[in-house]
């Protein structure tokens, strides 16, 4: 049975835009209802990357940036959206 999908915590501190970018993918990962893998399965990433990603601990490249949000079907700009909490 996978795991539950979870929101990011609203109060974590986002001091980066990687921080900022990490929040959001997985924000609107789990708004799409959407497994870590599925995520990386549509933007041809590994799901341990797309992990990485959500949790700020990998410097990502704008191709993969642009895989995630085609992938997430939003436009690459609202990634770096500081989200309103």
């Amino acid at each position: 049975m996978p795991a539950p999908l979870r929101s990011p915590n609203p109060s974590a501190p986002l001091a980066t835009l990687r921080e900022i970018l990490g929040y959001n993918v997985r924000a609107f990962r789990v708004a799409q209802k959407m497994s870590q893998e599925q995520l990386g399965f549509a933007a041809h990433l590994d799901r341990t990357f797309v992990s990485q990603v959500e949790r700020a601990r990998v410097n990502i490249s704008v191709d993969n940036i642009e895989k995630l949000a085609k992938a997430l079907d939003l436009d690459p700009a609202l990634l770096f959206k500081r989200p309103t909490l």
